[in-house]
């Protein structure tokens, strides 16, 4: 078996990458001399006037440490206590938050809904709002989507654009989880405005860890009216980082020059390059279709204790084989093809009666 120690890219989540040289260099360049504290810096209001040209609007755009705390504080910026958010029941704000939303909207409650391939449709949103009126239940209020989704698919335009038709009619906010939102611009090959404010979304919680920053997303909001007094509400849930330039100076590296699309399609393009290699395995099943970074496949039991004991590092959620295969920004070809060679062998050499275990059901993220 490999040493563990020998594999240095693994496949468990985009999260396992390093800081990539853009915004690296850029974090860099911010570490010079003093800077105006708690986001007065020039960093932060570079950063800002790029994602303002990356939409091709002046949004408002505020940086906080995590995706935990974006897609909270922008949830509990759509309504009230006594309202409630509507998602797919696997989305990441319902099942890997620890019930941020609900803590930092003071009470708003999440209501799960099912959808094919992990993704809402405008129907399920109506009966979820036509399911009670009385007062007795939370009055809904937003809806959430995540982009791409917790199975590694896309929304489509049209897909964002009759959800917003759809929530326009029930008088709803819409927030999108963008933690890879990069990935999903990158497979639909359009603009960013095209997939956001143009299709009627309100907020988007723009990530940048997974696309090469060290820490810090983006909390973007389309609709001024909900962005009002978010700032009081950023800094009372400890948000409001005093340093800010090293939270907003790598996305001016990742976006000055478009390394947030380069880095997000190499991530699609070797998740593709895995999805071909799996599909000519008769022992493996795909499970989704991989339209951004991520592929999900059906392993033999012993073959997924083999693969983990040869040092490779990757998630199960779905059942005993179910497995999740994460591609991030500095993933190879190399890498890729390793995985796939050491599979196929293992399928050969791995004794069939090894128990798997527990499913792993760490943060899907």
């Amino acid at each position: 078996m490999k040493n563990a120690l020998e594999i240095r890219r693994h496949f468990a989540s985009d999260n396992y990458a390093g800081i990539c040289p853009e915004a690296w260099a850029a974090l860099q360049e911010a570490n010079q001399g003093h800077a105006v504290s708690y986001g007065e810096d020039p960093w932060t209001a570079r950063a800002t006037d790029l994602i303002r040209e990356v939409f091709e609007m002046r949004c408002e755009v505020f940086f906080v440490f995590n995706g935990t705390a974006a897609n909270s504080l922008a949830l509990a910026s759509t309504g009230q206590s006594y309202h409630s958010i509507l998602c797919h029941q696997i989305a990441h704000v319902e099942t890997d938050e620890c019930g941020a939303p609900e803590f930092f909207s003071n009470g708003m409650k999440v209501v799960q809904i099912s959808g094919a391939d992990a993704k809402l449709d405008p129907e399920g949103i109506q009966r979820a709002v036509n399911r009670r009126s009385d007062i007795h239940f939370p009055k809904p209020r937003a809806v959430s989507i995540t982009q791409s989704t917790e199975a590694g698919t896309v929304y489509s335009v049209d897909e964002v654009k009759a959800i917003r038709e759809k929530t326009k009619q029930f008088g709803l906010r819409l927030q999108m989880d963008g933690a890879r939102f990069a990935n999903a611009v990158a497979s639909l090959a359009v603009e960013p405005k095209e997939i956001t404010w143009q299709a009627g979304v309100d907020v988007l919680c723009f990530g940048g860890t997974k696309n090469g920053t060290h820490v810090g997303d983006a909390i973007v909001f389309f609709n001024q009216e909900i962005a009002e007094e978010f700032a009081y509400r950023r800094k009372q849930a400890g948000q409001l980082c005093s340093k800010m330039r090293f939270l907003s100076a790598p996305w001016v590296g990742l976006l000055r020059d478009g390394a947030w699309l380069r880095n997000a399609a190499r991530a699609n393009a070797m998740a593709r390059r895995l999805l071909e290699q799996l599909r000519q395995i008769p022992e493996v099943k795909i499970l989704f279709p991989t339209q951004a970074n991520a592929v999900f496949a059906d392993l033999p039991p012993h073959v997924v204790v083999a693969l983990r004991q040869a040092g490779w590092k990757f998630y199960t959620f779905l059942g005993q084989g179910g497995c999740r295969l994460m591609c991030a920004w500095d993933t190879t070809e190399e890498d890729v093809d390793r995985f796939v060679a050491d599979l196929k062998r293992l399928l050969i050499e791995a004794p069939k009666d090894v128990p798997l275990g527990t499913a792993d059901h760490r943060k899907l993220h």
